[in-house]
């Protein structure tokens, strides 16, 4: 019994033995051989279980992982060859930082007075450099963030286990050691020139946000100073000048003059080199002005013979026209640029005067010159007191005395100015501006407000100044259309219809009212209000209101009325382009056809729509108002929209057109004008008539000239009954064969219309060439008969 018991513990321990000397060794040798856990390994994270062995790697799998570094490793270097565009920020760099160190140099270490046109013009430029460098903070910032992310993706790749060779690799990997090794330097390379990149990137940001905040801190401090300019507008801000130093302890005209010219001239610098486009246009201009008058003066040279263009004589253009293209350009640049600063206004100015005085060298009297001379001494000398004048007395009683001696001279310039080249309603205004301005200098200057002063001066002497060279200026345009019009009417050219009597008259208003704009957009400028002026228009004509469910603003009502009275303005001068001219009745007699008429209707329906449109209307809206105003036309409005259509009709039914001479009623007279609603007619007598279209379509109408304008004409006189009847014949046919106005090969009849006692009254019937001659006709008929009557002894009754 108890053989079996041990036989059965035997078993136990034999199995138990078993297990530890055969599986517990091999589990224990596997141990061993597994790898040790990294921060990142793509074998743990990429390869399933079963496939991550013991130094076993699929070859798939690592050449995937291989050609990903190697993208990563292209497209980083790619990125760092560029260079991020740092170059063009470094190169641009400098100028802003001159900008920015010149006016904080004026701002902070000048002791000048500066104007507020002048802190403007500097707030102008800080808000553009500023807008710039946020600009280059944003785009560096973005660099700086790619970079770090670049650098980022490096290490993750450097620390992959899967791109590392060693000696104990198995036999598959140990294939790819030399491509793994020259990853690992392509790594190292690609880690130090995205290392250099970004180091470059970092602090040229730190440089562009140190300069950012800089400007940030000047725009402050201008903020502060224009502000307090506008709250002490006419406060004192110096002493009062019987209490003034007669120096201050910054008196240094050489400095004063230098901080001065250094300031506006980096403002007009600024300015010049960021707005070309619309200085390239006023340049395109000039040249096509010098080119237009240069090549008509050669069409006057090719003809000598010509005694209408052999006779021109020009005061303000020649054959080459320079000075006068230099004129136009320098006093148009206003209207090209109205965004300018006032520095580069006084400098165009400055420019202009000079181009004004070789111009005037040799085109008015010594005397004239010479006081031409004296008005440009005292604008450089007031341009160069206001440039370094302080708060010393010496330097304020100079630009005292200058606006004294400027009032005296505004009085001589008013006396002396011939009013040929100045009108005198222009003159009168500007000149009375001139004295204002002059003494509110002074004032402010007595009290010590001497920026306003300065403002004021400056624009009193340039506001006298540019009122001759727009003078210039409008005559300069007015004798090179003179010359175009003498040349076409002279060659038959193309221009050689227009109406040139209401050409010049439309022309020389219209060229006096730009001269007007111009010369008001730089006084605003100088005054240092148009950028007010502008920004409170704008509110104006921008805010919206509210008719009802209408929203509408000032702006596009503006809009709506410019475009309709332009259109109104275009059609009723359109005539004048295709040789419209006020004929008389006598005249000589066109027909034209009722295109005219057709073009103006034409011109009415575009601008109307145009003007729809741009009024911001929408048509559901446009609908409801014509909805209204069919209710008024049912009310009270039948008889203008019957003249319309009627009009309409007449333009394209044509019972008569422009130059026929019609009958209507008790009126008989020649067709001036079809229009939309009326037409003009011109009687015998030499009144207009105007017609509504509805009555010459529905009206009895009598077209005498609608084919031709022959006439039979009929003339009545009587004559002695015992006058021989064949010679009285002979003699009325003998005249009438000699008349201008007959229409030969015509018979001629004499008819017996009445016979009384002692007396016969005969009727002439003879056909003339025109319906408007015919009462000169009987005229000169009948005193040929009578002198010949009574050499025949024929007496008439």
């Amino acid at each position: 019994m108890v053989y079996p018991r041990l036989s059965l513990l035997y078993k136990l321990v034999f199995i138990c033995l078993g297990f530890l000397f055969l599986v517990v060794p091999k589990m224990a040798a596997g141990q061993e051989n597994m790898p040790v856990k990294t921060a990142f390994d793509s074998v743990k994270t990429t390869l399933p279980p079963k496939a991550a062995a013991a130094n076993h790697v699929v070859p798939d799998t690592l050449l995937f992982r291989i050609g990903q570094a190697k993208n990563a490793i292209e497209q980083i270097n790619s990125h760092n060859k560029t260079g991020y565009n740092l170059a063009q920020i470094r190169a641009e760099l400098p100028e802003v930082q001159a900008n920015i160190a010149e006016i904080k140099e004026d701002m902070v270490g000048s002791t000048r007075i500066i104007e507020t046109k002048t802190l403007l013009s500097y707030q102008n430029i800080l808000k553009n450099e500023q807008s710039q460098l946020a600009d280059w903070r944003t785009t560096l910032s973005a660099y700086n963030n790619n970079l770090r992310q670049m650098s980022q993706q490096i290490v993750r790749f450097s620390a992959d286990t899967i791109l590392t060779s060693a000696e104990s690799d198995t036999t598959q990997k140990s294939l790819y050691s030399s491509q793994l090794q020259n990853l690992r330097l392509q790594l190292q390379q690609t880690g130090k020139t995205t290392t250099a990149s970004l180091d470059s990137v970092g602090s040229l940001l730190a440089e562009v946000s140190s300069l950012y905040f800089e400007t940030n801190d000047l725009q402050s401090n201008i903020r502060e100073k224009i502000k307090a300019s506008d709250q002490n507008a006419f406060s004192k801000e110096s002493p009062y000048l019987w209490s003034a130093p007669p120096v201050t302890t910054t008196t240094n005209l050489g400095s004063l003059f230098r901080s001065s010219y250094q300031g506006q001239n980096r403002i007009l610098s600024y300015f010049i080199n960021n707005t070309w486009d619309n200085r390239l246009l006023l340049i395109l201009f000039g040249i096509a002005f010098f080119i237009w008058v240069f090549r008509n003066f050669k069409v006057v040279n090719k003809f000598p013979a010509n005694p209408k263009l052999t006779g021109l004589k020009f005061g303000y253009i020649s054959a080459v026209p320079v000075l006068a293209t230099l004129i136009v350009v320098l006093s148009m640049a206003p209207l090209f640029e109205p965004d300018s600063p006032p520095s580069y206004i006084e400098l165009v100015q400055l420019v202009l005067l000079v181009v004004l005085t070789l111009f005037f060298r040799k085109r008015i009297d010594p005397q004239k010159f010479k006081f031409w001379l004296l008005i440009s001494a005292f604008y450089a000398a007031i341009t160069v007191t206001i440039a370094v004048i302080n708060y010393g007395l010496i330097l304020r009683s100079v630009l005292i005395l200058l606006n004294l001696g400027s009032i005296y001279l505004g009085f001589v310039f008013y006396k002396r100015i011939d009013r040929v080249v100045i009108a005198k309603k222009y003159l009168k205004p500007v000149i009375g501006i001139f004295f204002l301005l002059n003494g509110f200098a002074v004032l402010l200057n007595l009290f010590g407000r001497i920026s306003l002063a300065k403002v004021f001066s400056q624009t009193a002497i340039v506001s006298l100044t540019q009122i001759v060279g727009l003078a210039v200026l409008v005559h300069i345009f007015s004798e090179a259309l003179e010359l175009q019009i003498q040349i076409s009417s002279s060659t038959e050219g193309i221009f050689s219809k227009i109406n040139f009597r209401k050409v010049r008259k439309a022309f020389r208003k219209a060229l006096s009212i730009v001269a007007i704009l111009l010369w008001l957009l730089v006084f605003f400028i100088n005054l240092n209000f148009s950028g007010a002026l502008f920004s409170i228009i704008e509110k104006m004509l921008n805010k919206q209101h509210a008719l009802g469910s209408i929203n509408y603003t000032l702006g596009n009502i503006l809009l709506f009325g410019i475009i309709i009275y332009l259109a109104n303005w275009l059609q009723k001068n359109v005539g004048v382009l295709l040789g419209e001219e006020s004929p008389t009745f006598m005249g000589k007699t066109e027909h034209k056809s009722s295109k005219l008429a057709l073009i103006r209707l034409v011109i009415i329906l575009v601008g109307f729509f145009l003007a729809v449109t741009a009024s911001g209307i929408q048509l559901d809206k446009l609908t409801i108002v014509l909805g209204a105003l069919s209710v008024g036309i049912g009310l009270g409005m039948q008889t203008i929209v019957n003249n319309f259509v009627s009009g309409i009709i007449l333009i394209f039914e044509k019972p008569f057109q422009v130059g026929d001479f019609i009958e209507l009623a008790d009126k008989k007279g020649k067709v001036l004008d079809i229009g939309i609603r009326a037409s003009r007619m011109l009687t015998q007598q030499g009144s207009e008539v105007i017609v509504p279209n509805g009555d010459l379509l529905s009206g009895r109408l009598v077209n005498w000239t609608l084919s031709n304008t022959y006439l039979r004409s009929e003339m009545l006189f009587k004559i002695n009954a015992d006058a021989d009847l064949d010679s009285v014949k002979k003699i009325i046919e003998d005249e009438v064969g000699k008349a201008e106005d007959t229409v030969k090969n015509t018979p001629v009849e004499i008819l017996f219309n009445a016979i009384a006692a002692d007396s016969i009254e005969l009727k002439l019937l003879v056909w003339i060439s025109s319906v408007y001659t015919e009462n000169s006709f009987k005229g000169k008929m009948l005193e040929q008969l009578f002198i010949h009557f009574k050499e025949k002894g024929i007496k008439m009754m």
